[in-house]
């Protein structure tokens, strides 16, 4: 059962992180007038309206998330990496479905997937650092 929080805990944390960096990224680089960013039709119409600076704050908001998400599960879960494990693999294929589903630049899927993937291997040291050794 901690095992389920841990997960739940994580997920929540790295979502949090991850809208509150998107949202941060529409107030520092706002959309052209007219833009719905709720409306997945408008994305897939409209990628390339979409300010490069914000683009980079929601590749590194992903990056940042998992790290976060990973720490949080390792802290609740208290002696198991798997709740972090868990959470890592949930948001790399929940990245890997946004860049399938939404067309991107080219560069922004590269850089989002290999941010996702150093992300994974940092929140695994951090998230080790947080177990309780036995």
């Amino acid at each position: 059962m901690k095992s389920v929080l841990a997960v739940i805990a994580g997920l929540i944390a790295a979502v949090v992180v991850i809208y509150g960096l998107e949202f941060l990224s529409t107030i520092l680089f706002p959309l052209p007038e007219g833009a719905d960013p709720t409306n997945i039709e408008w994305i897939k119409e409209n990628a390339e309206l979409i300010p490069t600076g914000s683009m980079i704050i929601v590749a590194l908001a992903h990056l940042l998330g998992i790290i976060v998400g990973m720490v949080i599960a390792a802290k609740v879960a208290g002696m198991t990496m798997i709740p972090s494990y868990i959470v890592g693999i949930l948001l790399l294929v929940g990245t890997l479905l946004n860049l399938i589903m939404i067309p991107h630049p080219f560069w922004f899927a590269a850089t989002d997937l290999i941010g996702v993937v150093i992300g994974l291997g940092i929140g695994k040291v951090f998230a080790q650092k947080q177990l309780k050794r036995a």
